[in-house]
């Protein structure tokens, strides 16, 4: 479980979160959706810690995170997992080693130990055999698919996604936003998904928070959102559905 209690962030005196409380559920998938600029970014990079808080705090189960010291996070980082948007993988490592690289990093396992570990999270993702691809040779979806493996080397407690489909076809974005439930399930892990693609929220949202203007303007289920009744949701779900078809028309 992660837990936002009452958090606030501004940014040279512009609010960008204004008393955010909500809770990530454990082996759910958890999304997080908004207009550009409504703050699911923030709120997300918060929660991760790549922006301290202003006010209030954020829970990684019973431990309160905001409160530790830089030290003492270091054993709650070791147990994420992170997706970026673009993939973010090495352009001069292999596939196997970009997937490696945090075990080298935070780990003492020997060498077999490691490539045992990266063959395993590979076949996971359906990507054996291209160990020794560069991210030049990959497509989207393999370079969103060694992401993951990457962020499940560490088999990992808590994982966070931003964008995870970004920039990819539908069909390829329905076996991502699959592999990531899947995984979440398998593992048991507390995922947070920040998205604005509505095919993400009605296949896998388990958990949706509509960030609005900084603030948590909803919260329900997959099931729930289609009948909400809450205009400002009810226009960006609209409003979402108008954009896929004109890219659609554009085709």
């Amino acid at each position: 479980m992660i837990k936002a209690d009452h958090i606030s962030k501004s940014f040279e005196g512009r609010t960008v979160l204004d008393d955010i409380s909500v809770e990530f559920e454990t082996g759910k998938t958890n999304l997080i959706i908004g207009r550009s600029g409504s703050g699911k970014t923030v709120l997300l990079k918060s929660l991760v810690g790549l922006h301290e808080v202003d006010s209030g705090a954020v829970y990684y189960d019973d431990v309160c995170y905001t409160h530790l010291t830089f030290k003492q996070r270091k054993a709650i980082r070791k147990d994420i997992g992170m997706i970026f948007q673009g993939g973010a993988l090495l352009d001069s490592s292999t596939v196997v080693e970009n997937v490696k690289l945090p075990l080298d990093l935070f780990t003492d396992q020997s060498e077999a130990e490691k490539i045992e570990r990266v063959a395993f999270c590979l076949e996971r993702v359906r990507l054996q055999g291209a160990d020794r691809l560069y991210p030049s040779e990959l497509s989207g979806g393999m370079i969103k698919r060694v992401a993951i493996a990457r962020a499940i080397v560490m088999n990992p407690r808590y994982l966070f996604c931003d964008e995870p489909n970004s920039g990819l076809d539908p069909q390829t974005s329905v076996v991502i936003d699959n592999l990531i439930h899947d995984i979440t399930r398998e593992y048991n892990i507390t995922t947070i998904i920040n998205t604005h693609d509505m095919n993400s929220v009605m296949e896998i949202g388990e958990k949706i928070v509509y960030i609005h203007e900084g603030r948590k303007w909803w919260e329900g289920t997959k099931d729930d959102i289609l009948d909400a009744d809450n205009a400002e949701l009810n226009d960006f779900v609209f409003a979402s559905a108008m954009a896929k078809r004109a890219r659609r028309a554009t085709r």
